[in-house]
């Protein structure tokens, strides 16, 4: 089990008004930690071995791949967004983003987390990779920045998210949550089209290494 707890999760739902002693931003994520700045395990003071996440906890996100946010028993003790009973956008990115995680991390020893590797960036790497086809990388990721839903836009993130497994490509799942997030606005969407096309079309060094900052 994690080691941050779960607040507001649906085994034990909050009600109402939230109370005076809600949390006023969310607790770190599960990637966050389990991983540091530079993305690397973090070490467990008790044990003193990397906090890789154990293989239920895997398990419990990747059911959750294609289902909204509460509706799979086994993540609610993995959520830290507040709740008041209701399903909101955040919970739904976080829900999401534990997901793609789940998935991204399975059979994984390096951590699938890294900070300020956004998300056109790691699929710019994916592209160099040599692994696939470019043409075939690139029309799938025209085909998620054109989604206008959120499911859409996850279904196809779900199988360019296998695709970095296969290469062991990371990338920053708190900027991805927020993506998520954003895509629910049209003006914030198209924001994060365009910040994505900007790192997957970048020329520079290798986007996968470095510490890219877009959204």
């Amino acid at each position: 089990m994690p080691s941050h707890p779960a607040s507001g999760t649906p085994g034990n739902p909050p009600t109402g008004e939230v109370p005076d002693n809600a949390p006023t931003a969310p607790a770190r994520y599960y990637w966050d930690d389990r991983v540091t700045s530079r993305g690397a395990w973090r070490t467990d003071p008790r044990t003193g071995l990397p906090m890789e996440p154990p293989g239920q906890d895997l398990a419990a996100m990747r059911s959750g791949l294609g289902h909204g946010a509460s509706t799979v028993p086994a993540l609610w003790p993995l959520y830290v967004t507040w709740s008041d009973g209701q399903a909101s956008i955040d919970l739904e990115a976080e829900h999401a983003a534990l997901s793609l995680f789940g998935l991204h991390q399975q059979s994984q020893r390096q951590p699938m987390h890294h900070p300020g590797i956004s998300a056109g960036a790691a699929l710019r790497a994916l592209r160099t990779s040599g692994r696939f086809s470019e043409e075939a990388v690139d029309r799938r990721v025209a085909a998620a920045a054109n989604a206008t839903s959120v499911p859409a836009l996850l279904y196809r993130l779900r199988a360019l998210v296998t695709q970095l497994r296969s290469v062991g490509q990371p990338l920053d799942y708190t900027l991805l949550l927020r993506n998520v997030k954003d895509w629910h606005h049209p003006e914030a969407r198209q924001r994060v089209r365009r910040a994505w096309g900007l790192a997957y079309h970048s020329w520079g060094p290798d986007p996968g290494k470095g510490q890219s900052k877009n959204p």
